[in-house]
């Protein structure tokens, strides 16, 4: 579960990497002064994390147990 955790971490920060990427080429090749695609940019980086964090304790409260104790129940003889 750890391991899943840490790939799921990277592929997250890599998809907010190449929003910023993509908002910024977006940015450069439109020549209006709203920069539309910039704001977009910065509202997903701050809305996303959010959500995500948002599901997941959800998904906790309807699991009903945390990892971690299903994990030392396990490990019991």
């Amino acid at each position: 579960m750890k391991k899943t955790k840490r790939i799921l971490a990277l592929i997250g920060a890599i998809l907010l990497l190449l929003l910023y990427v993509v908002a910024f080429v977006a940015t450069v090749l439109d020549h209006t002064s709203d920069m539309r695609y910039w704001k977009a940019a910065a509202a997903a980086t701050i809305i996303i994390p959010v959500l995500i964090w948002a599901y997941s304790f959800v998904y906790r409260l309807l699991k009903g147990s945390d990892d971690k104790e299903s994990d030392d129940v396990t490990k019991k003889p």
